[in-house]
């Protein structure tokens, strides 16, 4: 069962995007900001991490880029999720590092494809 990190500081988001995960096999760990990810990145060993953009402390693209900078965890997909939906801030975040963009809301079959489609390719 492949092991999803899950970084959103919207309590609703993350228990309905999680039970989406979970809902279709998947394992999930959350993380109420990019801090809290990074420091569960110590001891976890994740297939995917999921991150929300716009989050106290470390907001998604300063994650992504700690995340993509480091050895250890460059290999892992991250998929950046947003309300941020102009061109500049997918690209942004593809600059980042990020494998993938999302924008909020989003269709559960769009998520749950580039899951798969990220887990496939890694």
């Amino acid at each position: 069962m492949p092991t999803i990190l899950l970084a959103d500081d919207s309590t609703a988001q993350r228990e309905l995007i999680a039970g989406l995960l979970i809902d279709n096999g998947f394992s999930v760990t959350t993380a109420i900001d990019g801090a809290e990810a990074l420091e569960k990145l110590k001891s976890l060993a994740p297939d995917l991490i999921i991150l929300d953009v716009v989050m106290p402390n470390l907001n998604g693209y300063q994650t992504c880029r700690s995340i993509k900078s480091d050895p250890k965890t460059e290999h892992i997909p991250v998929i950046l999720c947003s309300t941020k939906n102009t061109q500049v801030d997918s690209y942004w975040g593809l600059k980042q590092g990020a494998d993938a963009y999302i924008v909020k809301p989003f269709p559960h079959e769009e998520l749950l494809g580039t899951v798969k489609q990220l887990l496939r390719n890694s």
